[in-house]
């Protein structure tokens, strides 16, 4: 029977071999357009120039946000990956620091569309790719403690990083060395050698009791 043996046994898998190597191609292809559009990218332009039709990509992604959003979270970990692996190849605490935000911005000028994904995840600081983020800069405050003014925190590192983000957004396009400059500046105010107090932040004492509040 044509459905049993070796041979058909290839012949059963090679259509789930071919729907897995489908879906790539159009995460590939809505990446690299959304990369350089942004998120309103015609899902049928999608499915053309990834040699698909309309069927087979509805048939991955049924609507249009999945498919959005598997790029996002795909490729924001990627990123992070990325990132993360500059950064711990420098021996230096503050080298490590440094090349860390260089090429997570030199990302963000790469794909539009994450610059806003990072913006609006940052208040869930439970999904994948913060929390990812933010273990990876927890590291880096670790081992640059001594470098870094006092009262820094990974919060303040990670938020940090979310402006940046938007600095790049804005600047890149037409004037692409400005994100660069305010880099250096924001790293510059990070150093241990501004002893000033920072100011402390609000969102601490918001659980807090109140002894003055009557029950």
């Amino acid at each position: 029977m044509a459905t049993t043996g070796p041979q058909g046994a290839i012949r059963r898998r090679a259509p789930r071999v071919d729907a897995i190597r489908n879906r790539e191609v159009i995460l590939d292809v809505a990446s690299e357009a959304m990369a350089s559009q942004d998120a309103a990218v015609d899902a049928r332009e999608i499915a053309r120039l990834s040699g698909v039709g309309m069927g087979t990509l509805h048939r991955h992604f049924p609507k249009k946000e999945d498919l959005v959003q598997t790029v996002l979270r795909r490729d924001f970990s990627r990123w992070a990956e990325s990132a993360r692996q500059a950064a711990v190849g420098a021996e230096d605490p503050w080298a490590a620091l440094t090349d860390f935000y260089q090429q997570a911005l030199t990302g963000y000028a790469r794909h539009r569309v994450i610059v806003e994904h990072f913006a609006l995840t940052w208040s869930e600081p439970d999904l994948e790719g913060i929390q990812q983020l933010r273990l990876v800069l927890e590291q880096l405050r670790a081992r640059a403690t001594e470098q870094l003014r006092p009262g820094v925190t990974t919060d303040d590192l990670l938020l940090l990083l979310v402006s940046l983000g938007h600095a790049v957004q804005i600047t890149d396009k037409c004037r692409p060395q400005m994100w660069n400059r305010l880099l250096r500046i924001s790293l510059d105010g990070l150093r241990a050698d501004h002893r000033e107090p920072l100011p402390a932040d609000a969102s601490s004492d918001t659980h807090r009791p109140n002894p003055d509040r009557k029950p």
